[in-house]
């Protein structure tokens, strides 16, 4: 007997399976669709910094004291993610969460005594994990079940693949594939290869003896196994045995599955560039940071320091900072913020790349780029090395001592002081300090505080900006910001990191061009191939500098102590240069430079022939030629009017008034007073013809004559500031022309002293208020006269 039930019945109960599923199918997109917490959110992560090559530089620990690098799962090897899904959950994207065959397929050989099997979905192991379930009890078990179901519920597949990878364990604290994948292999985990990924799939299931760095393949044999780690050999076999059922092309790589692999353990997690990661890890966001550093240079650079300062070390010098930019890109390649960041003794663990310390003279080539762009000079312009008082300011050279006339290069590769600050107190705007502001130099003072000792190191900067400020000349005069990290999306930058034209491309291709003429300290010849190289040294000998240019990279190298403390040894040219230049033989040894950048000459550059004495337009007189760089419209353009063509008696060489029976034309050379005085000073004095009486002048006498006083000191548009305790007296002093014996000084209408060519005079200012103008007057014997209107300030 059969029952049947009426069509309306089975119409209203086939309605109801209707309504139901639609209800449980509204729930479930309710659940799914309703705002929840990504699965990632509450798993604190580890972070890795990497080398422009990928290679890992360092890892750190999570807040919870675990390895885990947490990476989406499109940067996971596909052959590992099969190769977890084939060996854990086959049918994980057909399960709603749990699997009541492997389920009641675990209980069965539990229960017949055989060997245990897992009946865990992935979503039930991640479900235990994420929210710490233990499931050894049939309580937890439920719970287990129910939180699998929830996870289903609420979150999709590849959600839930890409949690359980990246929270797997694989032994220790260790979890996750990416942790695992850098830790034990040194890659990520998206470059696994086969057999990488077998190991990688098999070692959750069982850490604890699967786990890669307890066998022989750390490169040890801590078990005793001659073949490496029995249990995970075992487990790797077994599932390639099932990877060769479903794709038979497997087989092929059954021999690369039987090696073991050269995994790596914990304890041998690399600590590469310390100073820079750490930085790093400072400045950036992200679990994962790739920085531009090349693990090439930054290894070849910490080598080449180590080796020196090893020699070194009996002249008590046992620090150094180190800084390799790529100019091109703007990338930082190699960072070494102390020479052993173990080292508690020289506090090891500072990063001196971002401490400022006194440049010393490495920032004189800025002065002369300014001057060149502002037209007061070119390379061979002569410029005088000799006492000079700027106010009250009086530099001196570092070996004490006067070099006379010298050339601009001359003054700049010899690192002469006095010419140097002669030059910035001349400079108009900008000048050297409203270039260091504009170039990004931070925490500057004001330029009353400097003065000009500015130039000579007044100030301070760090190695990172030096860095920068010499990436400006090789980039044509453009500033740009440094850059650690790989290009990526980013906010816009800050108004300091615009890109910004400080120099001329001529003026910044001219000073590059002046600093390679500099000698090297092995060799006394310049450098070959080029490299354009400064040197700087602190006040009481705290810092030594050697900063330079070769092929497309910067490199600044600081030499000192980080207490400050002083040693005779800390010189430039003795202790940073040949540092610096090991470096740069080194890199290029290993073809690690791929050489100077491409750069046309800049269209307003010019090369033109001077006569060598003065740098001026030769004229038909000028004995010796040679050539310089002119930027057409700004470079100061004047005949040489130095050499002068006399009668001279044959056989006693005494000036005659005219040609005669033994009379011969001569060339001389007709320098002033302040001029034959700085050769005398210089230990090369020029021949002084004493003119006869004659009853007429020639035309080029009467023009030698006619030279009246030129002030240089005081300096022209340089407010002098005297304190009102002990104040101290300006220096007045005039050069004139052949001839003149006398310069008689006034201030206002009021004589104040008589003084010879080229000779100071000491003079006070009334001290009624401050701001107060004098206009001084310098007179020679014939009334010709020089004024100069000064502004003096009163100090407390």
């Amino acid at each position: 007997m059969h029952l049947r039930l009426p069509h309306h019945k089975l119409a209203r109960l086939g309605l109801a399976l209707l309504l139901l599923l639609a209800l449980l199918t509204t729930l479930l997109a309710g659940l799914r669709l309703w705002p929840h917490a990504p699965l990632r959110e509450g798993i604190s992560g580890s972070r890795a910094v990497y080398a422009r090559g990928g290679e890992l530089l360092r890892l750190t620990l999570a807040p919870d004291q675990q390895y885990r690098l947490w990476v989406p799962l499109d940067q996971i090897s596909p052959t590992l993610v099969e190769a977890v899904l084939l060996y854990e959950d086959r049918r994980f994207f057909w399960h709603l969460g749990i699997s009541p065959t492997a389920l009641l397929r675990s209980a069965w050989h539990m229960a017949s005594g055989g060997r245990r099997q897992g009946g865990s979905t992935l979503t039930m192991q991640l479900a235990r994990r994420v929210y710490g379930i233990d499931s050894r009890s049939y309580g937890g078990k439920l719970q287990q079940l129910a939180a699998a179901l929830w996870l289903e519920a609420r979150h999709s597949k590849r959600d839930i693949l890409e949690a359980y990878l990246n929270t797997a364990p694989y032994g220790g604290n260790i979890e996750g594939v990416q942790a695992a994948s850098l830790i034990y292999f040194r890659k990520p985990a998206a470059d696994v290869n086969l057999p990488e990924a077998l190991s990688l799939a098999v070692i959750p299931q069982n850490p604890a003896k699967r786990i890669a760095e307890r066998g022989s393949q750390q490169g040890g044999n801590k078990g005793g196994d001659k073949g490496g780690n029995t249990e995970l050999q075992a487990a790797r076999q077994r599932l390639l045995a099932l990877w060769q059922q479903r794709a038979p092309e497997a087989l092929l790589h059954a021999a690369d599955a039987q090696l073991v692999l050269p995994a790596r353990a914990r304890s041998a997690l690399p600590f590469l560039a310390p100073h820079a990661t750490d930085m790093l890890l400072a400045r950036e966001h992200g679990q994962q940071i790739h920085s531009t550093l090349d693990l090439r240079m930054q290894t070849t650079l910490e080598r080449i320091m180590d080796q020196y300062l090893r020699t070194q070390a009996d002249k008590g010098l046992h620090n150094a900072s180190a800084l390799l930019l790529d100019a091109s890109t703007m990338e930082v390649r190699a960072l070494i913020g102390s020479a052993d960041w173990y080292n508690v003794e020289i506090a090891g663990q500072v990063n001196g790349t971002q401490a400022k310390r006194s440049p010393g003279s490495t920032l004189k080539p800025f002065v002369y780029a300014l001057a060149l762009d502002q037209g007061l000079l070119h390379a061979k312009t002569m410029l005088k090395d000799a006492p000079t008082h700027f106010g009250p300011y009086a530099p001196e050279n570092f070996d004490l001592r006067f070099a006379g006339p010298v050339s601009a290069q001359d003054a700049l590769i010899r690192s002469r002081n006095i010419p140097a600050v002669a030059v910035a107190a001349r400079l108009g705007q900008p000048g050297l300090h409203d270039f260091l502001r504009l170039a990004g130099v931070q925490k500057l003072k004001s330029q009353a505080h400097y003065g000009l000792a500015l130039v000579l190191g007044g100030g301070e900067v760090t190695p990172e900006e030096l860095a920068g400020l010499y990436a400006t000349l090789a980039n044509g005069g453009m500033r740009q910001p440094l850059r650690y990290v790989q290009q990526r999306e980013q906010a816009p930058p800050s108004p300091l990191a615009q890109p910004l034209q400080l120099l001329s491309p001529e003026a910044a291709f001219i000073t590059l061009d002046m600093l390679r003429h500099a000698p090297r300290p092995d060799t006394g010849l310049p450098a070959r191939p080029a490299i354009a190289w400064k040197t700087g040294t602190s006040w009481g000998f705290r810092d030594a500098w050697t900063a330079g240019v070769f092929g497309r990279h910067v490199l600044v190298v600081w030499m000192g102590n980080f207490d400050g403390s002083s040693n005779q040894a800390l010189v430039g040219v003795d202790a940073a240069a040949p540092l610096f230049l090991r470096m740069v033989d080194a890199l290029r040894a290993q073809r690690l430079d791929p050489g100077a950048m491409p750069r046309p000459q800049p269209a307003d550059l010019r090369e033109i022939e001077v006569c060598a004495a003065t740098g001026e337009l030769p004229d038909a007189l000028c004995p010796v030629r040679t050539k310089t760089w002119f930027i057409a419209g700004k470079s100061p353009i004047t005949t040489n009017a130095l050499h002068r063509s006399v009668w001279v008696h044959a056989e006693t060489g005494e000036l005659l008034c005219g040609p005669g029976p033994h009379a011969r034309q001569q060339v001389v050379e007709q320098w002033g007073s302040d001029m034959q005085r700085l050769f005398r000073q210089s230990g090369l004095p020029r021949t002084s013809l004493q003119a006869p009486d004659c009853s007429a002048d020639t035309a080029d006498d009467q023009a030698a004559d006619d030279a009246g006083p030129r002030i240089t000191s005081p300096l022209r548009g340089v407010r002098h500031t005297l304190r009102s305790r002990q104040p101290q007296p300006l220096v007045l002093r005039a050069e004139a022309g052949a001839g003149t014996h006398s310069i008689y000084w006034f201030a206002g209408d009021a004589l104040i002293g008589r003084t010879a060519p080229g000779e100071g005079l000491a003079w006070l200012p009334p001290m009624a208020e401050s701001g107060q103008r004098h206009v001084l007057r310098a007179v020679d014997e014939t009334g010709r006269a020089a004024v100069r209107e000064i502004v003096v300030d009163i100090a407390p």
